[in-house]
This record gives structure tokens, C-alpha cells and sequence, in this order.
């Protein structure tokens, strides 16, 4: 794991924004069910499969995807950033297993830009898929310990950079 430190912070209120798939493309993908899916009947016409919600990206010699189970705590308000991390040989997709919205926090690939960080605020329904080199905070639950699972890269190389924050950063947020 590769670790760095900024420290070229300004304090600010982050305005929380709603999930959907138009506002979060330039980070990742939405996970979620609905009509504009590519979605067809299966199983003698007992279930819909929603197809190919996303691509998952396993870059690397021996790569392959994983499925986890992330148990998140939520923080207390207001929300104090301390780091932020990224995986450059893959992508990271978020599943939510508990009935609670929870916060997603990322910033542009590339070099860490604080001042272009977004929160998007998503829905217990609402899954993301990080792109490969989206920068991103840890998943932030909300209201209790949620599970997600977790679909991601393991192999060779290393696949976390986290930048920790040389000051921490109060984030309020505003709904």
C-alpha cells in the first residue's frame, strides 16, 4: 500500500448531491434496478435479470474479482476526512446488504484534487462501482453498522494507494 501526504486543504461545506447515474459516470457506475436497464425475463418468467449493471475491472498478471462483505460504522456528524485511497490495476464496486442510505465520497482520477471532491448521497437500493483510479473515501453508512459487498481486484501488484491528510478535513455536510 502506497501511502502520501497532502496538506493544501481549505475547509468548505460539500453539498451533498443525489445519486444517479448522469452525475456519478465521471467516478464509476450506479448499480441499481430500473427500467432503463437492460433487464429480461429468466427462470419460466419468475425473475427479471437487470444485465450487465456494470464491468468489473481486474488489471494485472494473476488478477481475478472477489466478492466480500465490508461491515461499516458510521462516523459521527460532522464527518472528518482524514485520508482518501484509490485502486489503479482495478475497479471497486459497492453492493449495500442493509436497508440504509449511506454517503459516497470521490474526487477525479489523477493527481488528488481536494477542491474537486463530491458527496453523493445513496439510497439503501443504490449500489457504485468505482472506476479503476477514482479516488474515494472508505464507505460512509449512515444511521447504523451496514454491510456491502464488496467486488473487487486480488493479485499481484499493488492495487491501494491512500493518501493520508497531513491535517484532517471537516467535511459539513449539507443536505
Amino acid at each position: 500500500m502506497m501511502t502520501e501526504n497532502t496538506n493544501n486543504l481549505i475547509n468548505r461545506v460539500l453539498h451533498v448531491k443525489p445519486l444517479t447515474k448522469a452525475a456519478f459516470a465521471p467516478f464509476g457506475d450506479v448499480i441499481e434496478v430500473n427500467d432503463s436497464n437492460q433487464h429480461f425475463p429468466i427462470n419460466q418468467g419468475y425473475t427479471t435479470r437487470h444485465h450487465q449493471l456494470t464491468q468489473i475491472e481486474a488489471n494485472g498478471d494473476g488478477a481475478q474479482g472477489i466478492i466480500s462483505i465490508f461491515r461499516s460504522t458510521p462516523l459521527e456528524l460532522p464527518i472528518t476526512i482524514t485520508m482518501m485511497e484509490r485502486h489503479p490495476l482495478g475497479s471497486q464496486a459497492f453492493i449495500p446488504m442493509s436497508q440504509q442510505p449511506y454517503l459516497v465520497v470521490v474526487a477525479p482520477k489523477g493527481e488528488l484534487d481536494l477542491s474537486k471532491i463530491e458527496v453523493f448521497f445513496a439510497q439503501s437500493q443504490q449500489g457504485v462501482n468505482y472506476h479503476t483510479g477514482t479516488w474515494h473515501h472508505f464507505c460512509l453508512a449512515l444511521n447504523a453498522v451496514s454491510d456491502f459487498l464488496v467486488v473487487d481486484r486480488q493479485g499481484t501488484g499493488n492495487n491501494c494507494d491512500e493518501i493520508l491528510l497531513e491535517q484532517s478535513q471537516q467535511l459539513t455536510i449539507a443536505f
